[in-house]
Formats: C-alpha cells, structure tokens, sequence
C-alpha cells in the first residue's frame, strides 16, 4: 500500500502500537544504508514471549527462535557480559528492566521504498491507523533531572582508570555516567518523538515493554546479518557540528585527522576484527572501511565497518555472543576494560549499552547499541540516561566531561524544553 503523508502514518502508527503492552518501533530516518532492509519496522501485540535473567540466557534464547523460527523483536542488557565472562554487576540497579527479553508480534508493519506492507495481523489495521486522530500530549511534567556524579568525581574517576592505562591494564575503556531523574512523569511517546525530531539517526527506536520503555536516538548499529555475511560498525570518535558552514566543515575535517580519535578508533575495529573471528569462516574478516566520518544533527561521528562471513556450523545467536558487549562501550583488552568498568563506574548499565533490534524467519537480525537512550520506568517513575567516551592515556578528563555533555546534549534539550533542570 502506497502511503502519501509517511512520516504523519509512523507517528500515527507508533501511537496505535503504544495502545498494547508491548510494541517496538525502529526507524532508519531515510538514513542511506547499504546493510538496511527496510525504512521502519512497527512490531505490537505479544503472539508469544521470552524474559531470560543472566545464567542461560543466550541458550535459551537460541532454542526460542529454533523451535519458532519467527520475526521476533527485543533487547540485550550489557549486564549478559556477566554470563559470557567471569564478571558481575554489582552497582545499583534502578531501572529493573529484564536482562533479555523478545517476543513475537501479533502485528507486523513494514515500510520501504514509501510503501507499508503488513506482514503479520489484518490487512484493515492500516485503515484503522490512518484513521487515528493524532493529537500531541503533554511530553513531561515537572522533571528535575540529577547527574549520578558531579563533574570533579568523573575526572577523578578517569584519572584512576589512566593510571590503569599507564601500568597497562588496559589500552582504552569507555566510561559512563547517568543522569536521572526521578518521580517523573511522562507520556514516553510525545518524548519519542521530539528527540527523533531533534535527532533523526539511523538506528533510532522505541520499545515499550509493559512499564518499561527504551526512547533511542542511537547512530550505531551493533551487528546485523544479510545472508551469511556479518556486519559490525563502531563509533569512535565525536566532534560537534556548528552551524557556521565553514566552521562545520573544518569541524568534520579536524575529526578525520585527529590522531587521538583515529588511535581510539582502530584499537576497537582490531577488538571487534578479534569478536567477529570468532564466528567467521576463516580469512574473511575484513575492514571494509575505516575511519569514515558521518553527519548527525548535533555531531559527527568517526564510523568503521568490519564484516566476515559466518561459520555455517555456527548459530547467529552464537555470533551475537562473541560480539557482545560491544567492543565501542567496553575496551581494549575488553575483559580487563569490563572489569575496570564496573570497579569506577556509579550506576548499573543495563540495557545501556546493550542493543536493540529485530530477527527474521531467515534468521537475519539487526540489532543497534542502546546509546543516546532515554530508559523509562513508568511503574517506578524512574527516568534515566547515560552518556559515555573513550578513555586512553591521552584523554584530557575535562575535555572527555564535555564530550559526554555534548552527546546528552539532544537528549537534554528533549527535556529541558518542558522547564526541567539539570543541576
């Protein structure tokens, strides 16, 4: 079915899906890309579910989607690391959301190409959502919105994690702090859909699961399979855009150049070379390019892409769990780095840092990183964000602050646009 008006039927739809208790939205934002298969995925209704907790989630989960074999939309919590590495999580847990979870929808929306085609459910559900009156709500009420730790505790932070760095525990680690707010109130898909608007990207999503909700303005895909090649493209690095058009070029040049960024990017694509090795047929891991720079509303971001092809006696979910976490959220050696992490970090992550995504009846997948992610508890009143950035020897802890706040900055403006504070 041709749509005319195609971003006002998204809106409508996401409005229609948020009616059911569970329902993920993932939209490309007419990004370019050449590993994505469709412009937007509307997935609601539960035909079918699976909650796992850390202990025996990725097995589990394979022999769901062996014994189904069907579309299935759902997150990872990067705390799964706990399962695939000796580690554990012991900062505080606010969010409660599962560690793993999917389910398989009783509707389906596909769209590509400015057509929407159902895929699962009655055909009339289009008729039905065309004719939503779609009518905006108040997106917050009366949020106040904390940092977990203020700006000396973060730089003394990193100054203990460069000490590592320096006796050589680790080449580089991301480090991450949360901010919060708490008795919030909001209506998650008015939210939803002013940081899309501020922050269009390609790997954007809302997931609502019950209480919980994952508002995703995220640029970066974590790992998707087209037949039986892998796909993976990390971010490092980040610098702002201006508005001045001569200052925004010099901006995105100076960023293809800075030996600090390129350093920081090259020592993830070798980790992640290292996690896709894993599951490749021998000798086909590749960089198919390294180090491009891409443009994104409020910053560019240094982009590599490594991909193989898998193992045909390797299940997907098996390359998924080499991969995971992954390597542009944790470090070099990732391990060591995932130990370092959680020893200096101050709030549990969660599903930050842990993908988003979709599997196919084929069994191709597509799945994002949660970052630039608004986490919702409606039942607690918990909202929360986290922000991160590669530490190496070389950062400069005020210059790595700033650069969180540069990355929370859309998330921020999303919410201090309804007079909440951040202090």
């Amino acid at each position: 079915m041709k749509i005319e008006e195609i971003q006002l039927f998204k809106q409508k739809a996401l409005r229609w899906a948020d009616r059911f208790d569970v329902c993920c939205y993932l939209d490309s934002n007419n990004y370019s890309d050449k590993y994505g298969e469709y412009d937007f995925l509307i997935a609601a209704g539960v035909a079918d579910e699976l909650t796992c907790s850390v202990g025996n989630a990725f097995e589990t989960w394979k022999a769901y989607y062996d014994l189904n074999k069907s579309w299935m939309f759902g997150f990872l919590s990067y705390d799964l690391k706990n399962e695939i590495e000796e580690l554990d999580s012991q900062n505080p847990d606010h969010l409660q959301f599962p560690e793993l979870y999917f389910f398989i929808p009783q509707y389906l929306i596909i769209g590509k190409n400015g057509e929407v085609h159902v895929i699962i459910g009655d055909l009339n559900v289009l008729d039905l959502i065309q004719n939503i009156k779609f009518d905006e709500a108040a997106a917050i009420a009366s949020v106040k919105v904390n940092k977990r730790i203020e700006r000396l505790v973060y730089i003394t932070a990193v100054e203990k994690m460069q000490e590592h760095i320096f006796h050589g525990d680790i080449y580089e680690a991301n480090f991450c702090q949360e901010f919060f707010a708490t008795h919030a109130t909001i209506d998650p898909v008015s939210v939803y859909l002013q940081l899309k608007e501020l922050s269009p990207t390609p790997f954007s999503g809302y997931f609502k699961q019950y209480k919980n909700y994952i508002l995703a303005a995220t640029p970066e895909r974590f790992l998707c399979k087209r037949g039986t090649k892998l796909v993976s493209q990390p971010i490092k690095g980040t610098a702002k855009r201006s508005p001045d058009p001569a200052l925004d070029k010099q901006n995105r040049v100076t960023l293809q150049n800075n030996a600090k960024e390129r350093a920081e990017n090259v020592m993830i694509v070798d980790l992640v070379r290292n996690d896709l090795s894993k599951s490749a047929v021998k000798g086909s891991v590749v960089v198919n390019e390294l180090f491009g720079v891409y443009g994104f509303p409020q910053v560019y971001q240094m982009i590599s892409t490594i991909s193989c092809e898998l193992n045909p006696e390797l299940h997907f979910i098996d390359a998924i769990k080499n991969a995971f976490p992954m390597g542009s959220m944790t470090g070099a050696p990732k391990l060591s780095a995932m130990r370092l992490i959680e020893l200096l970090e101050f709030s549990r992550r969660g599903v930050y840092s842990g993908a988003m995504g979709y599997i196919d009846p084929s069994g191709d997948f597509d799945f994002n990183v949660i970052i630039r992610s608004l986490l919702y508890n409606a039942e607690e009143k918990y909202l929360s964000f986290q922000v991160g950035s590669a530490i190496t020897y070389a950062a400069e802890a005020a210059h790595e602050y700033e650069e969180c706040l540069l990355k929370a900055s859309a998330i921020l403006q999303t919410i201090e646009s309804k007079n909440a504070t951040l202090r």
